[in-house]
This record gives C-alpha cells, sequence and structure tokens, in this order.
C-alpha cells in the first residue's frame, strides 16, 4: 500500500465534561493492505509525526522493507497526534492544550482504528511520548493488542518528569526564543555528562568562539525553531505530564490480570527522563498478576535518545516479537481479522 497522508473526520468528540470538538486526525498507512496483514501501530514521539518510513522516516531504520518491521509482511499504520502541526495549516493547531491528555489522544487513535474498521492490532509499538499514548491505549481496550512495545517511556508520570514539563512549560511561554531554548534544555535531558564528553571533549571552536557542545546545542534549537510550531511544542511537552495521569496501582493490578496483551518493556539502562527503575517496578507489579511480559534493556551512554541512536540493540530486542512470528496464516490475528470487520461502538 502507497503511502499517503489521509484523514478522518471526528465529530463532536469530548474532550471535557463540558466541551465536545471536531477533529481531522491525519494517518498514513504502509506496507500491507490492513485488512488482509497483521498491523503494526506506531506512534510518534515529542517531535516526530505519521511518517516513520521512507527517506524523510524518522524510524526507517526499524520499519521498511527486509527491517524488523517489515513492510512486505505487515500493515503498518501511524497517526498524527492532533495538534502536532504535521503538513497541516495554522487551524489545525491547539492552542488551549491544557484541555488535553494522553489518554484522550489514545481514545482519538482507537475512534481512527474504529473508523477503518480494525479491531485487533498485532503490535502498538511507541517511545518517549508515543510510548505512553500506548499504554493508554492498552489500558482502554485490554483485549485489542496482541504485542504491546514501550519503548524509553513509562506508564505514568513521575515526579522528575512532571517537574521538567513546568520548566520547559514556562521556558515555552516566557522566553523571547522559545522554541529554541526550551530545545536547548531538553537536549540535556536526552543525554549524560558521560556521553557529552565522549562526543565533544571539551573542544572549543575558536573561529564561532564558543564550545562545541555549545555550538551543538544551539544547532539543535534552531533546527526545531525551523520545523516546529510553538503550539504544537506546548502541547506535546504537556502531554508528557499526563502519561497515567488518573491510574492507580488497582487499575494496573486489573489490567495484568485481564489482559491478553504480551508486554515488553523497554528500557534504556542511562535514561533519566524515563528511568530504568520506574519502569521496572511497573513491570514488577504487572508481572505478579500476568506472565505475558518480558523486560528489556538498552545499554547505552546516551539516555533519552538511545531510541533513536541503539539501533542494532533495539533491532536485537524486537527480533523474537517481529521475525520468529512469521507463520501469519495459523495465528489468532488471522482470525481475528477475517471474522471482525465492524468497529466496536
Amino acid at each position: 500500500m502507497t503511502k499517503c497522508l489521509n484523514e478522518i473526520e471526528i465529530s463532536a468528540f469530548p474532550v471535557s465534561e463540558n466541551e465536545v470538538r471536531d477533529f481531522r486526525l491525519s494517518y498514513q498507512i504502509f506496507g500491507q493492505d490492513p485488512h488482509q496483514a497483521p498491523v503494526v501501530l506506531v506512534n510518534h514521539a515529542l517531535t516526530g509525526n505519521s511518517e516513520v518510513c521512507g527517506e524523510k522516516g524518522w524510524w526507517k531504520s526499524l520499519v521498511g522493507e527486509a527491517r524488523i518491521i517489515d513492510l512486505n509482511k505487515y500493515s503498518v499504520i501511524a497517526f498524527d497526534i492532533p495538534g502536532n502541526g504535521y503538513k497541516r495549516s495554522e487551524e489545525a493547531l491547539i492552542t488551549d492544550y491544557k484541555l488535553f491528555s494522553t489518554k484522550l489522544v489514545a481514545r482519538l487513535f482507537w475512534k481512527g482504528l474504529d473508523h477503518l474498521k480494525i479491531q485487533h492490532l498485532f503490535a502498538v509499538i511507541g517511545s518517549s511520548l508515543g510510548g505512553g499514548i500506548s499504554w493508554e491505549m492498552a489500558f482502554l481496550r485490554p483485549n485489542a493488542i496482541e504485542h504491546l512495545i514501550p519503548i524509553a517511556t513509562s506508564a505514568k508520570s513521575s515526579d522528575w518528569l512532571i517537574g521538567n514539563v513546568l520548566v520547559q512549560d514556562r521556558i515555552l511561554n516566557n522566553s523571547s526564543n522559545p522554541i529554541e531554548d526550551a530545545r536547548m534544555h531538553a537536549m540535556l535531558l536526552y543525554r549524560t555528562p558521560a556521553s557529552f564528553d565522549v562526543k565533544f571533549n571539551k573542544e572549543f571552536k575558536t573561529e564561532e568562539n564558543q564550545y562545541s557542545i555549545e555550538s551543538w546545542l544551539r544547532y539543535h534549537g534552531r533546527a526545531l525553531d525551523n520545523r516546529f510550531k510553538l503550539a504544537s511544542y506546548k502541547l506535546m511537552n504537556h502531554l508528557l505530564k499526563t502519561i497515567g495521569k488518573d491510574l492507580t496501582d488497582d487499575d494496573f493490578i486489573d489490567f495484568a490480570k485481564n489482559t491478553a496483551a504480551h508486554i515488553h518493556f523497554i528500557t534504556v539502562d542511562s535514561d533519566y527522563l524515563f528511568t530504568k527503575d520506574e519502569q521496572l517496578k511497573t513491570y514488577q507489579l504487572i508481572d505478579k498478576y500476568s506472565d505475558n511480559n518480558s523486560f528489556s534493556e538498552i545499554k547505552s551512554i546516551h539516555v533519552h535518545d538511545a531510541f533513536l541512536i541503539e539501533y542494532d540493540q533495539l533491532n536485537q530486542l524486537l527480533q523474537p516479537i517481529f521475525l520468529n512470528k512469521m507463520n501469519y496464516e495459523n495465528t489468532e490475528i488471522r482470525r481475528e481479522i477475517d471474522g471482525l470487520r465492524n468497529p466496536v461502538r
């Protein structure tokens, strides 16, 4: 199936107790027909979008022909988080961003899948913010996903993350160069002192009269400023603090007892935006009541950004899911797709 940006009209969707809103949910489909092959939903991270593969695909090292998520075998669907600004006009941006949450986005994504007449997913995979949305989707429909693959993320925002979201929000609302300044701050959260030492080694650029680390941070700040909208950044940053906001330990236990999903936790050992320890606690809680779980880690000095850097490790961790389960005709998914064609109401 050839990729192209499509839209689904969603009318009168509740965003709060007192307000409904219309949305145009944009998405792309890659690879096979979603009604003839296992469906993999990819949820993008903060500055990502629905273009997950191809020349400009942000996850093209994982998704593509002859990649781990092989487009010759799978149908890959990716939605744009509403308000992310991808190939859309100013009218699609969201300014009242504090009304929104990852749970609301998850509900919108399920609504989109219902429209596409897809009720069962072979896998939902997402990293960082996209991983948080993946968790929310699983809690909404615990038996609709065969493999839940949250990477470098958490099922519930930590105090550390919430605090950093506040700092980012203050920068975005008060700085004279909000996107550039907020991005420079964020880049410090995505790496470690050790990774900076390896990359820059205290190099000073005489011609620029600045250290290489300063040049690098300014470059990334300008680069995002040139391709990202301020309203989009405010929204995506805010969503990070809402992951699992309403969930309690009892909710996790009920989910573990009732879900049919195989949950594959993939953490980064050095990550301190979404720490390994907090993800391990979630794994241990769920694993008491469910046998369908695994916990793996990417070993890296590159902290949170490792999910975009350590592709050899990530590919190896994903192989048992996507390469060793390829006899599609003999799976439960085949029966699900053949037997279910109408959306859940």
